[in-house]
């Protein structure tokens, strides 16, 4: 597949936007183009990769914490104590309430986001001509963030706390009256009032998986595209700019998840005033 590109681009590039997806009826490897139905169907490739990031993630500052040295830090802690501070400076500047969750979930988004994203910077062929010469495996994609049920997935997370510190916060009645009676307090128009809450409620989640979708595709694009249609010894040229710019892209999507999150939980934790 990857020996056809100059030849063919149209199908390598279509190659590399298939997932390594797994029927669930029968636990079957699914060739790229012969999906017949989406329900019982898992991106397995993306499920892999989030889970290895995460426990890379999760091992890294367990470690560092473990081995804590006030006296003469190595530079890797200095660089995670600069991401502490970092999010605890834009969690007590941003999240009114006071909730011990919140900093650690805001670390968590931020850094497991980042990963992702991070994967990007990968050479486009590398992981996939390893997994199809020793795995037999017919595509995967190795950025868990260009993937739209990874991103709603995190979305989703967050919605659900977002609904329960509203109701743990205000009450269910006084959650009930914040979707009917604003933005015009007054009975006549709780129906109105309703669907526009709900619009906006709803809304939020999907906000923030397609934010991170949109921008993690097609940064992924462009370099599929670069690598699809020009050859290897002129590809330097414009994916080394486009890699340095997209480092940027990488960070920005990171925080701006974290900070919405931190945000609608803040929204979301605010007493219901009458």
């Amino acid at each position: 597949m990857f020996l056809e590109k100059i030849s063919n681009p149209q199908k390598y590039i279509s190659h590399h936007l298939n997932h390594l997806q797994i029927d669930l009826r029968n636990f079957h490897i699914i060739e790229p183009g012969n999906v017949s139905s989406y329900f019982w169907i898992i991106n397995i490739d993306s499920i892999i990769f989030s889970f290895v990031l995460g426990c890379f993630f999760l091992s890294l500052f367990y470690i560092i914490g473990k081995k804590i040295n006030t006296s003469k830090p190595n530079k890797l802690q200095v660089g995670i104590e600069l991401i502490f501070e970092f999010i605890n400076f834009n969690v007590k500047n941003m999240y009114t309430g006071n909730n011990i969750l919140i900093a650690p979930l805001s670390l968590t988004v931020f850094i497991w986001v980042f990963l992702m994203n991070l994967m990007d910077l990968v050479p486009i062929d590398f992981i996939p001509i390893i997994f199809e010469k020793f795995f037999k495996l017919p595509a995967i994609r190795i950025v868990p963030s260009a993937d739209i049920n990874i991103t709603l997935s995190m979305s989703l997370s967050v919605f659900v706390l977002i609904v329960f510190y509203a109701i743990k916060m205000k009450g269910c009645i006084g959650f009930v009256k914040e979707l009917t009676l604003q933005p015009f307090n007054h009975p006549v128009f709780a129906i109105f009032n309703f669907i526009l809450e709900s619009v906006s409620l709803i809304s939020k989640p999907i906000s923030l998986a397609l934010r991170l979708f949109g921008n993690m595709y097609a940064s992924e694009m462009i370099f599929i595209l670069i690598s699809g249609f020009l050859p290897w010894w002129l590809q330097f040229v414009l994916n080394l700019p486009w890699a340095i710019f997209h480092i940027l892209i990488i960070f920005l999507q990171s925080f701006i998840f974290m900070v919405l999150t931190i945000v609608y939980l803040s929204m979301a934790s605010q007493s219901h005033k009458s």
